[in-house]
């Protein structure tokens, strides 16, 4: 469909196009790496319940490892408890053993595990999976004591964790692969973003960041239906008005439209709006005004028939921080424990490498703006602060945080250590000590922190971390907007959760070596 037609009044545009939907990308393929018909991969009857090929084979992909996740648990169960006494095994268990997988996948279907909307994203498929685990365990005991059925507790209390582990680590591989795909460019729902050009291409550029969350931008539609040179610069067309959203999701068969907060789009407009996108299979989303608060402190609070957004104040104090200075403490103290021979091998090739000391101390900023000396492995020749006076025009970082890729001062070993973060490690001792985190915000140097404005002081509210969201986002490839947004992120929602997902993202960006120089 061109974009002239689409910039056609909606009246136009129903003369004009037949078909309610576009060509797809040439790059599209459906979710599994078999290819289907191209006459398949979308199809041309409109509807509300139609879902994109994609979407349907990554739920009956997790649905099959949820119900071999099952049967390899009752399996296990059977092996471990009965594999040395196969005739104690009795009539309950052989029926446990056969109505665990179709039980354990209409759990995970009762309780929505298989949602399109948490396809790839977010921790909230499994919150559900955890419910619908806890839920079939509470079932066997229930229905074991309700019947007096001679359930064996070994059998139950191996078969259904191991069903549990193996659900989790299933949907965990399949959500990578899908991410995978996403960032081909495939597996990606259509999004038209409605709102005033300047906040539309902001969610935009955030969208392209990543696209790990699926969403691909092919239109907008603005107050006045007219595009900005800001938008054209993103390849972003503008399909319409703010009058005309729902007819431009109907006519390019979009799968989700996001609306963004302004004066024009209100309680009543939006209303309206969801009345109309019934007939369609796109999503109504809603972009707050208020941006990067997400999970437990955000929730919806009813008052007199209006959904007010309720935030709760970010948790900078109290038990849930002392918990997380004692893991912290606990976990760093055992990695030099573990890693000691590293460091003895890593000390070895720095003092061959280049003659000076094996460590780097440098005053970094901490908590509440308090100074601390951060210890690194030395990975620059030992001049390195004297040789910046004449590489600071050179810089490639993102204004406060001088950064090149190919900085002459870094020595061979230097090098290899830099690309795989093992220059960071030596931090495991400020951590021990107190004055950081095993996850936090970027340590500043006292230079950058003196051109800090209001925003980039909240970094200070916390400590600075080991690793962060910064580290498994592109660590040095990120601009100074797109650093300081992380880290703000951090500091507004911390959770224990959050900082066990960015760990377990950290190795991954660490072996992948992206952005590290």
């Amino acid at each position: 469909m061109a974009a002239e037609e689409l910039r056609l009044l909606p009246s136009q545009r129903r003369r004009v196009i037949d078909a309610p939907t576009v060509p797809l990308p040439e790059n599209h393929q459906p979710f599994l790496p078999v290819a289907l018909p191209t006459s398949l991969r979308r199809s041309s009857a409109p509807g509300p319940h139609r879902q994109p090929v994609w979407q349907r084979q990554y739920s009956r992909t997790i649905a099959v490892t949820d119900a071999l996740a099952a049967l390899v648990g009752a399996v296990l169960g059977y092996l471990l408890r009965f594999g040395d006494a196969p005739h104690a095994v009795g009539p309950s268990v052989a029926w446990t053993m056969a109505l665990l997988p179709p039980v354990w996948v209409v759990s995970m279907l009762l309780f929505r595990a298989y949602e399109p909307r948490f396809h790839g994203v977010g921790s909230e498929e499994f919150q559900r999976v955890l419910l619908a685990g806890t839920t079939v365990v509470a079932l066997v005991g229930t229905v074991s004591w309700a019947f007096a059925l001679d359930v064996a507790r070994g059998f139950v209390v191996i078969a259904l964790p191991v069903a549990g582990v193996l659900t989790v680590a299933a949907r965990l591989a399949v959500r990578r692969y899908l991410h995978h795909r996403r960032a081909a460019g495939e597996c990606m729902q259509s999004t038209v973003v409605a709102g005033h050009p300047g906040a539309v291409a902001s969610l935009v550029r955030q969208v392209q960041r990543n696209t790990d969350h699926g969403l691909r931008v092919d239109g907008a539609c603005t107050p006045d239906g007219r595009s900005t040179p800001e938008l054209d610069a993103l390849g972003v067309p503008v399909l319409g008005s703010l009058d005309d959203i729902a007819d431009v999701a109907r006519d390019v068969d979009v799968d989700v439209v996001a609306t963004l907060t302004c004066p024009e789009l209100d309680g009543p407009v939006l209303r309206r709006l969801g009345w109309e996108l019934e007939d369609t299979r796109a999503d109504l989303v809603v972009a707050p005004a208020l941006t990067d608060v997400v999970g437990p402190r955000v929730v919806i609070r009813p008052v007199s028939g209006l959904p007010l957004l309720h935030v709760d104040r970010p948790e900078l104090r109290g038990i849930r921080h002392a918990g997380k200075a004692l893991f912290d403490r606990g976990s760093a103290a055992l990695g030099l424990l573990l890693l000691s021979p590293l460091f003895l091998l890593v000390a070895i090739a720095i003092k061959v490498d280049d003659p000076g000391p094996v460590f780097f101390r440098q005053t970094r900023v901490g908590r509440d703006g308090r100074e601390f000396s951060m210890v690194k492995f030395r990975s620059m020749v030992t001049d390195a602060e004297k040789l910046l006076i004449d590489l600071r025009e050179q810089s490639e970082g993102n204004g406060l945080l001088f950064k090149m890729r190919r900085d002459p001062r870094v020595t061979r070993v230097g090098t290899l250590l830099r690309r795989y973060s093992l220059d960071e490690l030596p931090q495991l001792f400020n951590v021990v000590g107190g004055s950081m985190s095993l996850v936090g915000p970027r340590p500043p140097l006292p230079r950058e922190v003196a051109e800090y404005g209001t925003d980039l002081r909240r970094r200070l509210l916390v400590k600075p971390g080991l690793t962060g969201l910064w580290q498994v986002s592109g660590r040095s490839d990120l601009d100074l907007e797109e650093s300081t947004r992380l880290d703000l992120q951090y500091v507004e929602n911390w959770s224990p959760a959050f900082d066990v997902m960015i760990l377990a993202k950290t190795a991954q960006a660490v072996f992948g070596g992206r952005g590290a120089y």
